[in-house]
């Protein structure tokens, strides 16, 4: 028989046992997985994997040294987070690869014990399929034991469960609204977003334009879906574009088809969005990035709902209700010529302004439980995946935080912690390691400049709309003090400039 060698990952519960990171009162931890096991089996070398900070390691190694006698040899590895399959499969499967080809005859166990259970499964995958090892665990009362896996796995099976749980996690990234998306699964206890919803849901209801504003991130696709499902052009076509993400030539082809030979690389015939959405809804978003050319063709769209394919001199009807967003303030836009009056206004005939996260008083918590609650539920079909719960000092984070990025933010900042935190509880360290830090802004005028001209009293009706928000959302809706802090002369006054700039 050749040299014997463990292999182990450096698990929690080992560096518990040396004092290395603190734990709970009440725990019993004895030696620990990995020197319970070299306790009572004999070994040449054991191999130590791990994702720790080397000082941390090597603490660990010499207080394993202090009380067993052999080879110790440490293996540094990069894990995005310690249930990846794809890391864990790559750092195990690299390092018994060396071993294997460098010296042959080994005896090789793995360590079953420590470390997550992703890496369990791993270890005893690669162990039974592509290198023969045997298998160790322990416990408190035996210590170390070789154990027998009584099953056969076919080799073929790993890259694809190692593809398939790196595919899951890919799309929880993304984080889109459902296709099923209801007025009912906007998650808010706050009285303006209420307001907000009743006002969507009258709009739903009638077949109109509508248009959708707010800061990226703020939930506009999901108001955008509960109209369409909420209208009576349910259970038709939503087809959602993505107006900035179109190249500049290409944008004709995309909103109208093109028919064969219409230009060079036109080899078929191609049905544009319009004509894919006849029926139903076509979310058009980042609505202000569309260039002025295309503006003018949209609104012809819109005018007589008819349309031409690119290349063909015919033009078809199409019934088509326009759902639009934004995250620029379109008022400005016009303002400086960027953006064309008159399709601002056939299209913003039912309008939503959503509101940053950062002002939606009392929602911040509810979210983010309920974000964690869909995580845990979308992630549980993933092998060793762990339920997570947000701490206290974590969730007191969370609430400090502004959130620039919105709801969008927060899901990947709640998902990128699931991933990394080792226990059940979401701690105030792996919050803080999953923000994503963001250089501070310069500050400067939102006035905009004056260039070849501009409409003033657009911008003024922009900033009295922005400031008497901002003074009811302070006094929580009390017009009397509101028209205090805006130096008016009364509450009346107030009301007027309300209704005349539409201020709900």
């Amino acid at each position: 028989m050749g040299k014997k060698i463990l292999i182990s990952w450096l698990g929690i519960t080992d560096l518990k046992a040396a004092g290395l990171i603190p734990s709970r009162s009440g725990d019993i931890l004895g030696d620990g997985p990995i020197l319970g096991a070299l306790k009572t089996l004999t070994f040449d070398e054991l191999h130590l994997i791990h994702e720790q900070e080397q000082p941390i390691a090597n603490a660990y190694i010499n207080w394993l040294a202090e009380r067993i006698t052999l080879k110790i040899v440490s293996i540094k590895c990069s894990l995005r987070s310690p249930i990846d399959f794809g890391d864990i499969h790559r750092a195990v499967d690299s390092h018994l690869d060396k071993l294997t080809v460098n010296e042959t005859g080994l005896d090789i166990s793995i360590h079953l014990s420590p470390g997550t259970p992703s890496m369990t499964a791993v270890s005893i995958l690669l162990g039974k399929t592509k290198y023969n090892t045997r298998f160790v665990q322990s416990t408190r009362e035996k210590g170390g034991e070789f154990v027998t896996i009584p099953f056969d796995i076919s080799a073929e099976y790993i890259p694809q469960l190692v593809k398939n749980a790196d595919k899951k996690l890919t799309e929880l990234s993304y984080s889109e609204a459902p296709l099923s998306a209801a007025f009912s699964d906007i998650i808010t206890q706050n009285p303006d977003i209420k307001r907000i919803i009743q006002k969507a849901e009258k709009i739903a209801v009638r077949d109109v334009p509508a248009l959708i504003m707010g800061e990226s991130g703020t939930g506009k696709e999901l108001f955008a879906k509960a109209i369409h499902n909420s209208s009576l052009r349910k259970g038709k076509p939503f087809i959602t574009v993505n107006c900035g993400a179109i190249p500049r030539e290409l944008i004709d082809s995309e909103l109208f088809g093109h028919v064969k030979g219409a230009f060079t690389g036109a080899i078929s015939h191609k049905i544009g969005y319009f004509e894919a959405a006849d029926g139903g809804t076509l979310f058009l978003d980042e609505f202000g990035e569309l260039p002025e050319d295309a503006q003018v063709r949209l609104l012809r769209v819109l005018q007589s709902g008819e349309m031409s394919r690119v290349g063909d001199s015919s033009s078809i009807k199409v019934n088509v209700r326009v759902i639009a967003a934004t995250n620029r303030n379109l008022s400005i836009e016009i303002a400086q010529g960027r953006f064309r009056e008159d399709l601002f206004y056939r299209v913003a005939v039912g309008i939503i302004t959503l509101p940053p996260l950062r002002e939606r008083v009392g929602d911040v918590a509810l979210l983010a439980d309920y974000l964690m609650t869909t995580i845990n539920q979308e992630a549980s079909s993933q092998p060793g995946y762990i339920n997570k719960k947000i701490s206290v000092k974590a969730k007191n984070i969370i609430l400090s935080h502004t959130w620039p990025g919105n709801i969008r933010e927060l899901h990947g900042t709640l998902l990128r912690a699931s991933i990394w935190a080792d226990m059940e509880q979401i701690t105030e360290a792996d919050i803080k390691e999953a923000m994503i830090e963001r250089p501070r802004q310069v500050i400067t005028s939102e006035l905009p400049e004056i260039g070849n001209g501009i409409d003033v009293q657009h911008v003024l009706d922009s900033m009295k709309r922005k400031y008497i928000t901002q003074a009811l959302k302070k006094t929580a809706g009390n017009k009397k003090e509101a028209a205090v802090l805006l130096g008016l002369p009364n509450y009346q006054t107030l009301s007027n400039w309300m209704e005349k700039l539409d201020v709900q």
